[in-house]
């Protein structure tokens, strides 16, 4: 039976979408949590940001061991740039800390899925600036005795963002050692229990 198109639109309840069609129309929602790395291990989560038209940039990060204990933490505000160079900024510093503490089983975290695929399939890029600090971090990754990068959603990197936040507050670089700052205490005990948070999809 064909149904009339005018019936159609004065009983719309005629025309149904069957339950599962709608379920995949539907993409349900991704559990995001922050892994601890193996034993002997260092993680560096880290993190860029910047801010509207001006450009106003800072960076983060901070260096956990395999009990999630807080080893390290840094912000500072790098001027005016797009958040691409923070990232990348976040993440040269980060290395640069890694090698004056003589770490050298490094897992590297961060939360811009891009430049981590850049980075590892070491692909050139059209902007000089980007490609300057992308060949640093290529240059000194090779030094550390086992290092791996890993993508995470912004949701598993609060802490690295709280970091990178924070560094808008200051004019010089600052640098925590042992005891982290009050204002990342919460998001830490979460991410060592294991918090689980969900990413809308």
């Amino acid at each position: 039976m064909i149904l009339n198109f005018a019936k159609i639109l004065r009983y719309p309840n005629l025309v149904q979408i069957p339950v599962g069609l709608l379920s995949k129309w539907h993409k349900e929602d991704i559990q995001v949590t922050w892994g601890k790395p193996d034993f002997g291990w260092t993680k560096l989560n880290f993190d860029g940001s910047s801010k509207g038209r001006t450009g106003k940039a800072s960076i983060g990060g901070v260096f956990r061991n395999h009990k999630a204990k807080f080893l390290l933490g840094y912000a500072e505000s790098i001027g005016n740039t797009t958040s691409t160079v923070a990232e990348l900024v976040a993440l040269q510093r980060g290395l640069e800390l890694v090698l004056e503490n003589g770490w050298d089983k490094i897992w590297l975290e961060g939360d811009a899925m891009t430049l981590v695929e850049i980075i590892l399939q070491r692909r050139r890029v059209r902007s000089l600036e980007v490609q300057r600090h992308v060949s640093h971090i290529n240059l000194i990754m090779p030094e550390l005795e086992n290092c791996k990068l890993t993508h995470i959603y912004r949701e598993g990197n609060r802490v690295a963002d709280k970091f990178a936040q924070m560094g808008h507050q200051w004019e010089k670089p600052r640098i925590w050692q042992h005891s982290p700052p009050d204002e990342v205490l919460q998001i830490m005990h979460e991410d060592a229990e294991g918090k689980i948070i969900l990413r809308k999809r």
